[in-house]
């Protein structure tokens, strides 16, 4: 059993989270532990991944617990054995431009954005000896201008500042560390952007390839990012985003 990849998926019943465990599940035999804040998601979607042939385990945190995390993954190394692979997929979409963001919701948007990509990353160091990949979430908003984004933009930039460092520190240790930076993607995160007929018809107009992404688009990448096939990718900030950030449509 020791040849079957162990991954930590945290933020899992989310809408890239969840594609991203299916996707994980069907390439064949894993171990996965669930962790998010919705007990009655995180069940469901071990339900149906065990159906799949995963061996699962669920677990309920918050992420921005640096304790609880640190927990999780001591758990998933006594459960499963050595861990392989784990995704940080917390996250939050604040549009506002920064005159009219208050503290709270600046300090919020930190806390969702990089604690929790901060303290996935340590509890992974520590729990991940034989080292792996760990994978966590930017955006295209830190590779191209977009009006009102200011906090996510702040928050997902430190995100990348992580990225490149911690797969310096730790390259000599063989644990890879790199990142997905989306566009807009039909999530229930998202659902108030895309659910506007207007704002969903701006937002398919600036993306190149003339759709938003879906949740699949997504977690096929970190899947990738996961996989043993990627041993020699760190430090990188992934672009998938229909080529907003590096493409101009005619």
């Amino acid at each position: 059993m020791s040849d079957i990849p162990a991954y930590v998926i945290v933020g899992a019943a989310g809408g890239i989270g969840s594609a991203l465990c299916r996707r994980l599940a069907a390439r064949g035999p894993c171990k996965l532990m669930l962790a998010g804040r919705d007990p009655n998601k995180l069940d469901a979607l071990a339900s149906d991944l065990t159906t799949a042939g995963a061996t699962v385990a669920v677990r309920t945190l918050n992420a921005i617990d640096s304790g609880a995390v640190d927990l999780l993954f001591a758990e998933a190394g006594q459960q499963f054995g050595p861990i392989t692979g784990a995704a940080n997929l917390c996250g939050s979409i604040l549009l506002k431009p920064a005159h009219l963001t208050t503290d709270q919701e600046f300090a919020d948007t930190l806390a969702v954005n990089v604690t929790t990509a901060f303290n996935v990353l340590r509890a992974a160091v520590k729990g991940m000896p034989n080292g792996g990949s760990v994978v966590l979430m930017s955006t295209v908003a830190t590779k191209i201008g977009l009006a009102n984004h200011e906090a996510i933009a702040a928050a997902k930039g430190a995100v990348n500042g992580l990225v490149i460092s911690a797969a310096a520190t730790y390259a000599g240790r063989n644990l890879r560390v790199n990142a997905v930076a989306p566009g807009l993607v039909r999530t229930p995160l998202a659902a108030r952007l895309t659910s506007s007929e207007a704002t969903l018809k701006a937002s398919t107009a600036m993306h190149p390839l003339g759709r938003i992404g879906e949740p699949g688009d997504v977690a096929d990448a970190i899947a990738w990012l996961l996989a043993p096939e990627t041993t020699w990718v760190t430090g990188q900030i992934v672009s998938v985003d229909g080529g907003l950030s590096s493409v101009r449509a005619k």
